[in-house]
C-alpha cells in the first residue's frame, strides 16, 4: 500500500460529558484553541503526513463538526462520514462502518493531538508480521495512569482498560495502524473497542507497540485543556548542545570544568541574541560526564553556567532551561546522548512540539538523540557556525509563517 493511500478513520461520536458545560453545545474535537477547532489541527497533521482519505465517525451533534469539515477540500483532504447513534460505543462505531474501511488504515481518537511520523510508524509496522500496531505513550512522567505492557519483543503483552493489573508500563493513545480483517474479533451488540479486540490481539501476538516519550495533548478533560492550549500555540524553540556548538571542546577525554576554560565560539553570543529578539526559547542539553568521572563538581559545572548567562544577558541574549546529563558512559541512564531523555524532559517542561523544533548539535551523538527525539537535527562543523544556521532558520520560520 503506498503511503499516501493510508486511510485515517477518526473515532469523534462521543458526547464529552466530562468536559460539560463546554461541551452541551459543541462536540469535543469542535473546542476551539487560538481561533482554530482541535479537529483542524488533527486534519492538517493528516495532510502533512501525506494521508488523502479520512473517514469520521460521528454520533454526538454530528451536523457541528460536518458543517465545519465538509468534504475536506480546504486542508485538500477527502473527508467521508459514517454517523451512528449518540450512545453508540466505539466498537459499535467502527464494525457499522466496516464496508468505508481500507484493508489497511489508521485509527484515530479524535480528542488526542500526537505529532506522528506516519511514514515511520508505516515502516515499522510493514517490517513485523502484525496485525496491528498501537503509539504507546511510556508515561514515565506519571502523565496518567498505565494501561499497558509491553514485553522485550516490542509486542503487547497486556491490556487492561481498568489498569489494574501490576507492572502496567504505558498507555495507548490512538494512532493505531490496524488491518481490517482484525475487526472480525468483535462481537455483536453495543461494545467498546478497545477492551474487546486489544486483549484478543495480545492473545494472537499480533499485537506491536510503537513506543514514544513525546507527550501527547488532548481535549479530554477540563485539566489537559490548558496545556493542550499552550503546545497548539506551536511555540518557537532551539535546542542546543553546549561544547562544540557554544564553547569550544577541550581536548579528547578532557572537560571544560572552569569559567577560565570557557572560550566562547565566534558569533555563539551573537547567535543566541538573535534568537532572543526574535522570540524563541533558548534551550541547552549537554553531556557532562566529566562529573561523573570526578573531573569536576556539579557546582562547578553551575558557575560556568551562571557566569556564561552572565555574559549572554550583557548582549540580550539569555538560556531558558539547561539540562545536562552528569553521569558517566556506563552508568544506564536515559539521560546521556546519544539517547534523547533530555529532549523529551524539554518537551514536557515547555510543552513544544519536538517535530518542528530544531536541535543544533557538534558531533554523531548530537544526530543520533536528534532524530530519536523527532527533531530537525542540524551540526556546526567547519562550514556552517551556530550563527549561520540560526540565520537560516529565522529566515525559514518567516517564509513559512
Amino acid at each position: 500500500m503506498l503511503m499516501n493511500r493510508l486511510q485515517a478513520v477518526i473515532l469523534a461520536g462521543g458526547k464529552g460529558t466530562r468536559l460539560y458545560p463546554i461541551t452541551k453545545d459543541i462536540p469535543k474535537p469542535m473546542i476551539e484553541f487560538h481561533g482554530r477547532p482541535f479537529i483542524s489541527y488533527l486534519l492538517q497533521m493528516l495532510k502533512d503526513n501525506g494521508v488523502e482519505k479520512v473517514l469520521m465517525l460521528l454520533g454526538y451533534l454530528p451536523e457541528k463538526i460536518m458543517d465545519y469539515c465538509g468534504d475536506g477540500k480546504r486542508w485538500g483532504l477527502d473527508i467521508e462520514y459514517s454517523i451512528g447513534g449518540v450512545d453508540d460505543d466505539t466498537g459499535t462505531r467502527i464494525l457499522n462502518a466496516k464496508s468505508k474501511l481500507d484493508d489497511t488504515f489508521l485509527l484515530m481518537y479524535c480528542d488526542n493531538y500526537w505529532p506522528m511520523n506516519l511514514p515511520r510508524m508505516k515502516s515499522l509496522f510493514d517490517a513485523n508480521e502484525c496485525d496491528a500496531m498501537v503509539t504507546v505513550y511510556m508515561n514515565k512522567d506519571k502523565y496518567t495512569r498505565d494501561n499497558i505492557l509491553i514485553g522485550d519483543d516490542g509486542f503487547i503483552r497486556i491490556y487492561d482498560k481498568e489498569r489494574k493489573t501490576p507492572g502496567l508500563k504505558g498507555v495507548d493513545i490512538g494512532f493505531l495502524i490496524m488491518k481490517k480483517r482484525c475487526i472480525d474479533l468483535l462481537p455483536a451488540g453495543n461494545m467498546h473497542f478497545e477492551r474487546e479486540i486489544y486483549p484478543r490481539l495480545s492473545e494472537s501476538h499480533k499485537f506491536l507497540a510503537y513506543p514514544t516519550e513525546h507527550r501527547y495533548y488532548s481535549v479530554s478533560s477540563h485539566e489537559r485543556l490548558p496545556f493542550t492550549n499552550e503546545f497548539l500555540s506551536f511555540k518557537k524553540a532551539i535546542i542546543l548542545d553546549r561544547d562544540g556548538v557554544l564553547n569550544r571542546k577541550a581536548e579528547k577525554a578532557r572537560y571544560v570544568c572552569t569559567w577560565e576554560d570557557w572560550k566562547w565560539l565566534p558569533g555563539a553570543v551573537e547567535a543566541i541574541s538573535l534568537l532572543k529578539r526574535n522570540g524563541y526559547s533558548v534551550i541547552i542539553v549537554s553531556n557532562q560526564a566529566g562529573i561523573a568521572r570526578g573531573a569536576m563538581r556539579e557546582e562547578d559545572l553551575k558557575h560556568i553556567h551562571s557566569n556564561m548567562i552572565s555574559e549572554l544577558r550583557k548582549e540580550g541574549g539569555d538560556v531558558d532551561r539547561i539540562y545536562y546529563c552528569p553521569h558517566g558512559w556506563d552508568d544506564g541512564c536515559e539521560c546521556r546522548k546519544p539517547k534523547p531523555g533530555m529532549l523529551f524532559q524539554a518537551q514536557r517542561a515547555f510543552h513544544i512540539d519536538l517535530t518542528r523544533t530544531f536541535f543544533i548539535g557538534d558531533d554523531e551523538r548530537d544526530v543520533q538523540a536528534g532524530q530519536a527525539a523527532g527533531c530537525k537535527t542540524l551540526l556546526v562543523d567547519e562550514h556552517n557556525s551556530l550563527l549561520k544556521l540560526v540565520k537560516e532558520i529565522i529566515m525559514e520560520n518567516e517564509v513559512n509563517s
